[in-house]
């Protein structure tokens, strides 16, 4: 998400804003409120508070002008770019107002933490974790959403950018916030807390996911952690009672800790798969049908219920949530094609996902041939190597007809099917991929893809169920 779209009244004035920041205004305009934040020139709307934020390949201090041409109302600058870029003349040309920041992504975090501050009242719900953060801040979402106004980040926008933007759609009649912490880096979820200052956090479990630049486990605890770094003892931090970390995670927490389970909670009565329909829920007496795939989804159900809970929502909409919730793109998605029936969880992968998938595939009755489409894991840093040999022992002993590998890093996957005889293909160009799985695939087959975003698998699905 670029742009938070706030149509109407102003969100903030200008004035109020630098001054609850300390930060220098200019102002060249009788208007002094903003009613959008933008980081995106392009996606400015009239009104709109652009953040001028430098980025790899390009700065966005060189498109002020641009963003005040499209509507922008102020922008928030790095002092030390305006000579550089002439911001002060353009501003004052233009009639347009400018706040001035030392780090303009600083700026973007604290200005959301202020404009938060505004809304007291507001229940706001934190969740991370190495895999399930979306499907959980969904699932919670639908089910507080029966009882209560709820607002929640869009997709996947969890990133020190994502975050901050998405608090900027809260409104006054909101009284649940629900939003995902995600980590590409140290010290992310650390930024991103401090912005969310969360009543209840979640964590819904700890894996490999980028290991690559945390380098261990244990660090992954740390910075996981850290979504618990500004509560009080007033709020609420869960922590998944069966995780391998979770004595590591409740520690020197300042928030009650609590810890959840299925087995934790009275009103659940068991479950049962429904195969490609997914999963039937016993809750208090009710049967619930909950269209997640796996048993990954329905723990990222039992983590949404544990919020919920906290929030003293009744069976009837945790049953009414449940129900409403259907797969997003790349997650457990299942595709009815004409040729072949598609499992599509290519949004991402790591070692845990990937082998829930598969062990998932493996449990479906299927009266033809399962095919598994795997790619890289990516973000493993030196645990690469291991983990796709360890894939390649999944795969070994799973129920494939065929197995389609696909990238460099999973090479390391083919030594244990070498040795077991399981049959496989195996390139690192997506036209020989397509290729070899277009001459394979028959009507009636049940085909898996499984790899990382940046593999972007779901190239293959028209081609698979027989649209493209």
């Amino acid at each position: 998400m670029s742009t938070s779209e706030c149509s109407g009244s102003p969100l903030m004035s200008l004035s109020e804003l630098s001054a609850s920041l300390g930060l220098r205004h200019v102002s060249n305009s009788r208007d002094n409120g903003f009613s959008s934040v933008s980081i995106d020139s392009r996606m400015v709307k009239n009104g709109s508070l652009f953040f001028a934020l430098p980025g790899a390949s390009c700065d966005g201090h060189a498109f002020v002008k641009e963003a005040f041409a499209s509507g922008a109302r102020a922008a928030m600058v790095d002092s030390s770019k305006l000579e550089n870029f002439n911001l002060i003349n353009i501003a004052k040309e233009m009639e347009r107002d400018l706040i001035v920041t030392e780090n303009t992504l600083k700026g973007l975090q604290n200005a959301a933490r202020v404009y938060l501050e505004k809304f007291p009242k507001l229940i706001k719900i934190g969740i991370t974790g190495s895999s399930g953060k979306t499907t959980t801040k969904e699932i919670a979402s639908a089910i507080i959403s029966c009882e209560k106004n709820t607002v929640m980040n869009k997709g996947n926008l969890n990133s020190e950018t994502g975050l901050p933007l998405s608090v900027f759609e809260v409104r006054a009649h909101h009284e649940a916030g629900v939003f995902e912490l995600g980590m590409n880096r140290k010290g992310e979820i650390l930024e991103t807390a401090e912005v969310l200052k969360p009543n209840i956090a979640a964590v819904t479990n700890i894996g490999s996911s980028h290991i690559e630049n945390i380098g261990s486990k244990e660090g992954i605890v740390k910075e996981k952690k850290s979504i618990f770094s500004f509560m009080t003892d007033s709020d609420t931090a869960l922590i998944p009672e069966y995780d391998e970390y979770a004595d590591e995670l409740s520690l020197n927490v300042p928030a009650k800790v609590k810890y959840y389970s299925a087995e934790n909670f009275a009103e659940f009565e068991g479950s049962r798969s429904l195969g490609l329909d997914g999963t039937e829920i016993l809750w208090a007496g009710e049967k619930i049908n909950f269209a997640l795939l796996g048993k990954h989804s329905l723990e990222d159900a039992m983590t949404a219920i544990a919020i919920a809970k906290e929030l003293m929502v009744s069976n009837r909409a945790i049953k009414q949530g449940l129900e409403s919730v259907k797969p997003v793109f790349g997650r457990l998605e299942v595709i009815k094609g004409k040729r072949a029936v598609v499992i599509r969880d290519c949004y991402n992968a790591n070692p845990q996902s990937t082998a829930k998938s598969i062990e998932f595939c493996d449990s479906v009755g299927w009266h033809g041939r399962k095919i598994y489409i795997i790619a890289d894991m990516l973000e493993l840093g030196s645990e690469s190597l291991r983990e796709h040999q360890k894939l390649g022992s999944v795969l070994a002993a799973s129920g494939a007809h065929k197995i389609f590998l696909f990238g460099k890093e999973v090479m390391a996957a083919m030594e244990k099917l070498n040795r077991t005889g399981k049959t496989f293909y195996y390139t690192a160009d997506i036209n020989d991929l397509s290729a070899a799985v277009d001459s394979f695939v028959q009507p009636g087959d049940l085909a898996l893809l499984k790899g990382s975003r940046g593999m972007a698998l779901e190239r293959l699905s028209g081609m698979l169920t027989g649209d493209a």
